[in-house]
């Protein structure tokens, strides 16, 4: 059997990366200069330039001075995309069982970074609202129920360091944008082990999320159902903390006996709640 032909890219200075790449996936420690030129064929100042820009995108590591090795980033995206693949694949039937049920867009997210990533989402024009941010999009993690899921598991100075980063933007009136109000929220949440937006990304959308969790007791994704301000239901949260433990358990997570629905995990991975605005889904 033939291999699989690959197109050639297009952008030389790509082609020329993906080949640096190539060669250091070849060496299980780091590869002196003299050698990565040696294998692309890239004159040393060549191989010089593309390295140090794939050590400042954090996909090549230098550990010593002309030594090279693959950078942590490229295993945090492979991990991302393997999650993503497993997580929905498990989902997509739940998700549309509660759709059913709810008649509100369902979502499915993870965390990535400091921002929540629409994974899927079950839909239908019968829910009334609006999708406005499309699978692929993000989201704050403070504005989010998912999001705020993953903050309650990261400890004080974590948060404070994420408070920081991202300055607590806020989207409406409702929006936490200050540290104590955080905080106070976070010890909610982990208290009751699922959190709430509440229009707290888009005006007139309330939000409410559990976590979905692997065979290793991590926080791999967070399943929201998203509906307009006055039609989210509290009578709905039960149910969705059912789905979310099915989901958890196709994925081989197993839960402790004396665990209950209400009792907050320990470990996370990342995840959120979609929004929308004046009758939208998030």
């Amino acid at each position: 059997m033939k291999s699989p032909v690959h197109p050639t890219p297009t952008v030389q200075v790509l082609a020329r990366s993906f080949a640096v790449l190539d060669v250091l996936s070849q060496h299980p420690g780091a590869v002196p200069l003299k050698v990565i030129s040696e294998k692309t064929g890239l004159h040393p100042s060549t191989a010089h330039r593309i390295l140090n820009d794939l050590v400042a995108g954090r996909l090549v590591d230098r550990p010593e001075a002309g030594n090279y090795r693959l950078g942590m980033r490229l295993l945090e995206l492979g991990n991302l995309v393997k999650a993503r693949l497993d997580v929905r694949e498990a989902a997509l039937g739940p998700m549309r069982e509660l759709h059913q049920l709810t008649q509100q867009p369902v979502n499915l997210s993870m965390r990535q970074g400091d921002e929540i990533v629409y994974i899927e989402r079950a839909y239908s024009e019968r829910s009334g609202m609006q999708v406005v941010r499309a699978v692929g999009g993000r989201a704050p993690l403070h504005l989010t129920s998912v999001g705020k899921l993953f903050l309650a598991q990261d400890d004080t100075q974590r948060v404070r360091s994420y408070a920081t980063r991202s300055g607590l933007i806020g989207h409406t009136r409702n929006s936490i944008t200050e540290v104590a109000a955080l905080e106070r929220e976070l010890s909610n949440v982990l208290a009751h082990g699922t959190a709430r937006d509440d229009e707290e990304l888009e005006v007139g959308v309330r939000c409410m999320a559990a976590g979905i969790y692997d065979d290793q007791g991590m926080l791999v994704a967070g399943l929201s159902i998203s509906a307009p301000a006055d039609r989210l239901e509290d009578r709905w949260l039960e149910r969705l903390r059912d789905t979310a433990d099915q989901i958890s358990i196709s994925l081989g997570h197993q839960r402790a006996p004396a665990e209950t629905a209400a009792a907050p995990r320990k470990t996370i991975k990342r995840i959120n709640c979609p929004a929308p605005s004046d009758a939208r889904s998030r």
